[in-house]
């Protein structure tokens, strides 16, 4: 048996990969002016490539690229996906028609559904359940360091060269760290909840499976409904700030990006090791936890939206990047908790589909097409951020009916598991 690498060395790997996965994301929202006065484009067209142009193929590849990592080498399939979205990325910069911006973001977003779920299928992997907690903690940081990356480096990239050159330097680093995680991260051999190895659950009955999971299913419905609030307001957030206080839009967006991004990072953090800490008391608690902070968390972006100066909205990012840095940890770790080893790729994947089509696809396209039917200016791009954010709201309800079966959810699958496992093993013997 292939001798597993340093958990940790792992974990870092991975959490470089994603940031710059993050920062390929944001860059364009960072960008929004100067895109939009070369090609001559409003808002709507603006949420269309944050959103629809990048998360389509996103969702319709995630689910087969993660059954796919559950049969193959996942640190392969993180490792083609990378220096995929990289070279997409680094073509947005050669880009001279709305067509090629648009065919580049769709390029990204196909890379990039070769990531999330096989690397938190790895880490379930490297890390026991009471320390996963901290781990996608850490890997989530990825979030805001990307954003700090894409929403403040982009900028001040194209104040001293041009917006091009950002696409440029950012898909060039994403090459060279797939080579890296080819070399550095070796594939461990994968065991169910269970301490069984097998084939994967046929497709269908996994669906079914997890359709009659109420702890899944809740659960799905709050991470989507918070990422359709927070994202929202992630991708339009630097916009607002450069529009409603005359500012620089470098500093403007710079300012958005480390205000609420170094937040984000503690929040992150301290959610990780409360979560871990509490998970002692049972697995409920990291969902209950998240609950309550998306909720939170969503109060403060709405109030820091209709801020009507400039320090009171930096001021209202350290509560809005505290609450929103770690809500998602608590439901990540959790799904993980409940899903057996051998599906828990593809379930995964399947989770992320559904909440990414929601969050990363409506939220800023939505926003895009309110404020532009609405003037495209500080006001409607205002009063469709409040439109959009208050499903954080929905999010927290649904996180807290969703703890309430986390033990009940875990066994039922781990006896599907059990079965699909007897029905591989009976047919092997009868063949």
């Amino acid at each position: 048996m292939t001798r597993a690498s340093n958990p940790w060395v792992v974990l870092a790997t991975l959490l470089f990969i994603y940031i710059f996965s993050f920062a390929d994301r944001y860059l364009i929202t960072g960008l929004v002016g100067p895109i939009k006065a070369e090609f001559g484009v409003g808002d709507g067209t603006m949420g269309l490539l944050m959103g629809p142009a990048f998360v389509l193929l996103y969702v319709v590849l995630g689910v087969p690229f993660a059954r796919l990592a559950d049969r193959w080498s996942r640190v392969r399939i993180i490792a083609i996906g990378c220096l995929l979205w990289s070279c997409a990325t680094a073509a947005t910069g050669l880009a001279t028609s709305l067509l090629d911006l648009s065919l580049a973001r769709v390029g990204v977003g196909v890379g990039e559904a070769a990531f999330v779920a096989p690397a938190y299928s790895l880490l379930s992997d490297y890390f026991r359940a009471e320390r996963r907690g901290m781990a996608f903690a850490i890997l989530g940081l990825a979030t805001y360091i990307g954003q700090i990356a894409g929403q403040g480096g982009g900028p001040a990239i194209a104040a001293h060269f041009e917006w091009r050159s950002a696409f440029y330097l950012m898909g060039g680093i994403g090459v060279v760290l797939a080579i890296v995680a080819l070399l550095v991260i070796r594939e461990p051999e994968r065991v169910s909840s269970g301490g069984r190895t097998g084939v994967a659950m046929p497709f269908m009955a996994l669906v079914r499976a997890l359709g009659a999971t109420p702890a899944y299913v809740w659960m799905m419905l709050a991470f989507a409904c918070g990422a359709l609030s927070g994202v929202a307001f992630g991708y339009w957030g630097p916009e607002l700030f450069a529009r409603s206080y005359g500012l620089d839009p470098v500093v403007a967006k710079t300012t958005f990006a480390v205000n609420f991004g170094l937040s984000g990072i503690i929040g992150m953090l301290s959610f990780g090791a409360i979560s871990d800490r509490m998970s002692r008391r049972g697995m409920v608690w990291p969902a209950r936890l998240s609950a309550i902070a998306v909720g939170a968390a969503t109060m403060a972006i709405l109030v820091a939206t209709w801020a009507d100066s400039f320090a009171v909205a930096r001021l209202l990012a350290i509560p809005a990047g505290l609450l929103g840095g770690g809500w998602s940890v608590g439901f990540l770790a959790t799904l993980q908790y409940i899903l057996p080893g051998r599906i828990r790729a593809g379930a995964t994947a399947l989770f992320l589909s559904v909440t990414t089509l929601i969050g990363f696809c409506v939220g800023p396209w939505a926003v895009g097409v309110i404020s532009e039917s609405l003037g495209n200016d500080i006001h409607s791009l205002r009063i469709a951020l409040s439109v959009v954010i208050p499903f954080g709201f929905l999010a927290a309800l649904f996180g807290w009916l969703a703890s309430i079966k986390v033990e009940r959810g875990r066994a039922a699958l781990d006896a599907l598991d059990e079965a699909l496992s007897v029905r591989v093993r009976s047919t092997a013997a009868a063949g």
